[in-house]
């Protein structure tokens, strides 16, 4: 029997959520910058094809809008995925005179990440979109030992002429996450499963908070490095789309500005124009068409750029973020049921 509330399964969900951001939020921004369609012109050296220093400058640039944004978008995310869980598996009817349930469970678990992504989603996407462009922002050689800078966000936010620019781009996360929650949360939940009763038939179990946290955070990145791996490219295009937000208008204005700063740079005017054009050109296309664009120009390789990174970081933050997660829900309904028979 659960004892946990609502304010449980939020704490508990924005307590993990904060803990993740704080730990894995470099090497996201890291994965966006390569990601994004200016990767080689600003963060890659042509004459000796290597990485730049700037890479790696101001890693926690546009972190702030994240936390504000990631406390309720998780702690909504959580609370409608469990309480979806417990109804769909409370209203599924069994087969005949068995056990058996007539839906399979992780069809149950699917559904339930895939609504709950979807409200989180419509909560996170302002600040995703504000946060990818934070992290280009680009940050001199001079203040490359101070990984915050409030100052990035606050650039980032004076390119966007109206609101409504802050959700573009959410088709695209929500497009990226379903099919990602929809495969982690199955292989997660059976993991779990088979793992904790594997410790049951070995007689090692011992139920502690601990032990569930550790179990859950196996689980957790396991499924999570497979399900990232498996939907990058739509990550790449997601990535490229929220880039392009602030400049859907693509107006002469934003090309004139593109040529001056070519100029002040002493690179070549026509390049940066095209460059911009293309950029408002993504910025009004679907998904489906910036997809087609990268596949045109960059080929598969372009599709899943990033993808190693983006695995490696999601096992860890996923691992961590619902480690973390059951950790703190276990302790607070333990809790909770202490005081109950007590």
């Amino acid at each position: 029997m659960s004892y946990n509330t609502n304010t449980d399964i939020l704490v508990a969900g924005a307590f993990a959520a904060f803990s993740v951001d704080l730990l894995v939020y470099p090497l996201d921004t890291i994965k966006t910058r390569v990601q994004s369609p200016d990767y080689r012109r600003l963060y890659t050296n042509a004459a000796s094809n290597t990485v730049n220093r700037s890479l790696f400058r101001g890693l926690y640039q546009g972190i702030g809008s994240v936390v504000i944004a990631t406390v309720p978008s998780s702690g909504a995310f959580f609370t409608t995925y469990e309480g979806t869980k417990s109804l769909l598996l409370r209203l599924n009817p069994k087969v005949g005179d068995t056990d058996s349930p007539l839906i399979p469970a992780p069809f149950i678990h699917a559904t339930a990440s895939s609504l709950a992504e979807l409200v989180s989603c419509f909560i996170l996407t302002p600040a995703e979109v504000l946060k990818q462009n934070a992290q280009m922002v680009r940050k001199s050689a001079s203040a490359s030992t101070q990984p915050f800078d409030g100052n990035a966000t606050i650039k980032a936010l004076r390119k966007f002429n109206k609101p409504s620019q802050l959700w573009k781009g959410y088709t695209a996360l929500a497009a990226r996450n379903l099919p990602f929650t929809a495969m982690q949360f199955p292989m997660f939940e059976h993991l779990k499963k088979a793992i904790l009763n594997y410790r049951e038939r070995q007689g090692t179990a011992r139920g502690t908070v601990l032990e569930r946290g550790i179990i859950t955070a196996i689980s957790a990145g396991s499924a999570g490095s497979v399900a990232a791996l498996i939907t990058t490219p739509i990550d790449v295009v997601k990535t490229r789309i929220m880039l392009s937000a602030a400049s859907e208008s693509g107006t002469p204005r934003e090309c004139e500005q593109a040529v001056k700063q070519a100029a002040a740079q002493g690179t070549d005017p026509k390049a940066e124009m095209e460059r911009a054009r293309r950029t408002a050109r993504g910025g009004r296309a679907g998904a489906l068409a910036v997809g087609k664009e990268i596949f045109r120009i960059e080929g598969t390789k372009g599709l899943f750029r990033g993808g190693a990174l983006r695995s490696t970081w999601t096992a860890l933050g996923s691992g961590f973020y619902l480690g973390v997660y059951e950790s703190g829900r276990s302790f607070l309904g333990d809790r909770r049921a202490e005081d109950t028979t007590s």
